[in-house]
């Protein structure tokens, strides 16, 4: 008998959500911004015993590289994802099995005995997030677990690739194996910026990685922080910025990259380098500001939706439209989850 494949093979740090709600004291005392995702340093250590001690907290499956697969097997039918990334033996590392399960999505961590799986402080004030992320066993992924008969037919089988920019902080290595063989296979590679310190402090290793990618996803912080770091004229013009992305040298000519931006509820700034100049602009269906619950995960919740639809086979404009659906229903639930029992979106 043949061992499982799946289209969609996704990687990233494995992470759980630690979230509470009316944190503006919080971000005084850590210096957080209120729509911002950072890695925790030393300053920032205490946080995570404090909101769970002094606090009424909320414990989901993060990671968003996870979130985003989640959302793809969403909408894809069974076995059609697989995500791995580093956990610890830990109880945490059970509770995303247990959130990954209720999804469809299959997992292939590699587990780190005597480690701690990795948290995401999530400080909620309004409808924005600040996320403060304490790598823990995620930053111990080991290149050759890729090569390990458990996970190398999974990527040989693959059709379909996804990273988060996060990964890019320690795993730049196992990136750029996976995306050279995808280009090299005529595969699909997709990479999402992921926050604004990723093509702010990790853009050389960015640089390295995109011309094997032919998707790239991100926001509008995310976008600005882009320009900014690479001395673009204009830092809000989203369509601009885009096809800048969209244009650089990409190493499989034979398919064109495509770079979409999102923009909160304001519209969606889809380039093509097959045609640079005619950006494509999506209006997002506004949802009622009082059935917001919170705005933790909604851009995973997007790319999952829109990966989705693009192993499914639509068009590029459905993909957008299937990521704005599954957005949406991700901002009216408690952080980066899903509607049960399921909704069809595509």
């Amino acid at each position: 008998m043949a061992s499982q494949t799946y289209q969609l093979f996704c990687i990233g740090n494995p992470l759980l959500d630690v979230q509470v709600t009316n944190g503006e004291e919080l971000l005084k005392k850590y210096d957080l911004k209120a729509n911002d995702a950072i890695l925790a340093e030393e300053k920032h250590m205490s946080i995570y015993d404090e909101i769970v001690n002094n606090h009424k907290v909320t414990y989901v499956a993060g990671g968003a590289s996870q979130n985003a697969a989640r959302g793809a097997a969403y909408v894809l039918p069974p076995n059609s994802v697989v995500y791995t990334g580093c956990v610890g033996d830990d109880n945490l590392a059970d509770q995303l099995r247990a959130a990954n399960k209720r999804e469809g999505l299959q997992e292939v961590y590699l587990v780190k005995p005597g480690e701690r799986t990795g948290a995401c402080a999530v400080v909620l004030t309004g409808h924005d997030r600040s996320l403060v992320t304490t790598l823990r066993a995620a930053e111990k992924f080991e290149q050759s677990h890729l090569s390990s008969p458990a996970v190398a037919p999974l990527v040989d089988a693959a059709k379909v690739f996804y990273v988060e920019g996060f990964f890019l902080t320690h795993g730049t290595s196992v990136v750029l194996e996976l995306s050279q063989k995808a280009s090299a296979a005529s595969k699909v590679f997709a990479m999402n910026f992921s926050a604004p310190f990723i093509p702010q402090f990790f853009g050389t290793q960015l640089q390295s990685v995109l011309p094997y990618c032919d998707i790239i996803i991100g926001n509008e912080t995310e976008a600005e922080a882009y320009a900014a770091a690479n001395g673009l004229p204009d830092t809000k013009d989203l369509a601009a910025i885009a096809k800048a992305v969209a244009t650089f040298p990409k190493s499989n000519k034979s398919r064109p990259r495509v770079v979409v931006f999102t923009h909160g509820a304001e519209s969606t700034t889809l380039v093509s380098s097959a045609e640079p100049d005619s950006p494509k602009v999506f209006k997002v269906s506004a949802i009622d500001k009082g059935l917001i619950v919170d705005t933790n995960g909604a851009g995973d919740a997007f790319a999952g939706g829109f990966l989705g639809a693009y192993v499914a086979g639509k068009s590029l404009d459905e993909c957008v439209e299937v990521g704005h659906k599954m957005g949406a229903m991700n901002i009216q639930l408690v952080g980066p989850q899903y509607l049960w029992p399921k909704v069809s979106v595509l």
